[in-house]
This record gives structure tokens, C-alpha cells and sequence, in this order.
């Protein structure tokens, strides 16, 4: 039985027809219940209605930590995370990390909260990598029992899809042996 049109193991990217594309997979992340924290979530939800390029997923996992270790296991060249990380800056300042994965033993898996380090380490524990991953993070101003983001979170996500946008960007034209193009913007 053939694998569908879009999907490989770990071993390969993407295939369309003969051509190969990046994989490249962009997750927003967080509580819609807790304020800020639902940030990645608004991300992923404006980003997908936009026009995404060939090779680039772009989902919303919320507090779903471990089912998203699990879909790692996909295999990915690039993970971009968005999230609310505390940076000890002004509310809305958008930051970009990258993760380092814990190597210290097993990770005990708790559903509703992995950081970025965790997932790396269930996913490591699991059997599985991806090639690169970064975090995309907004500074939050309140993390409070609340729907809807702050004024300042509120203000920050477009600057984060651009800055999302120009990271996988930069990974896809490194792919392609390319140029960067920027992508096109729909308000």
C-alpha cells in the first residue's frame, strides 16, 4: 500500500508528484482559557487563513504537548512553535529561541504542559528528531483565568506571523538553493 499524496516518513520530505518540497511544520500552542497563553493559538488560526506555501503545515495543538511529540514523529526539517514565553520584557515583545533538547533521561510526560525542551525530550524518548526547531515567543501580560488576549499580545501577532513567515522563508529558500521570497499578505 502507497503512502497519500503529501505525507513521508522521516527519512523524506514531502513529495508531489516527482518533486520534492520542505517540511516544514508551524505550531501554535497555549490556553485560550488562560489570557496570553492562548497566543500561539491566534497565530496558527490567522496563519491558516492565509495562503501557505507547498511543504508548510500550520496547526493549532493548544495544550495538546504529548499528541504533538507524537506528530512530530512525522518527521520535519523545521518546527517553528509559537507561544507565550517570559522573557522578562515588556508585554508583546516577540522573541525567537531556540531550544535546546534535554538529554537527561526520560521525560515524564504530563498532557497539559511540555515546554518546547519537553516535547524535544518525549520525542527524543519516542525515537524520533526533527532537523531544527524554534520558538516564536510573545512576552505575556496576563496569564490570567480569562478569554482573549491583552491590548499588547493583541497588537504582537502580526509581528509574529511575519516573523514566522520570514524564518521558514529563510528555510525554504536554504532548501531550494533559492533566493527568499516574502510571502504575500492578505488582511
Amino acid at each position: 500500500m502507497s503512502e497519500p499524496e503529501g505525507r513521508a516518513g522521516p527519512e523524506r520530505p514531502f513529495e508531489r508528484g516527482t518533486m520534492s518540497v520542505a517540511r516544514v511544520f508551524v505550531v501554535g500552542v497555549g490556553n485560550i482559557f488562560l489570557g496570553d497563553d492562548g497566543f500561539g493559538v491566534e497565530v496558527a488560526a490567522r496563519m491558516r487563513s492565509r495562503p501557505i506555501p507547498d511543504g508548510v503545515r500550520v496547526e493549532d495543538f493548544g495544550i495538546r504537548g504529548v499528541h504533538l511529540a507524537y506528530e512530530l514523529l512525522e518527521g520535519y526539517e523545521l518546527v517553528v512553535l509559537v507561544d507565550t514565553i517570559d522573557m522578562g520584557e515588556a508585554p508583546g515583545t516577540i522573541g525567537v529561541i531556540e531550544p535546546e533538547p534535554d538529554t537527561e533521561g526520560e521525560v515524564a510526560p504530563d498532557a497539559h504542559d511540555l515546554d518546547p525542551v519537553s516535547v524535544m525530550g518525549l520525542l527524543t524518548d519516542l525515537g524520533g528528531s526533527v532537523g531544527r526547531m524554534l520558538v516564536v515567543g510573545c512576552q505575556p501580560a496576563d496569564l490570567g483565568e480569562q478569554m482573549g488576549l491583552s491590548a499588547p499580545v493583541e497588537a504582537a501577532v502580526e509581528e509574529a506571523i511575519r516573523v514566522v513567515e520570514e524564518l521558514v522563508q529563510e528555510h525554504m529558500s536554504e532548501y531550494l538553493g533559492k533566493e527568499p521570497r516574502t510571502w504575500s499578505v492578505v488582511s
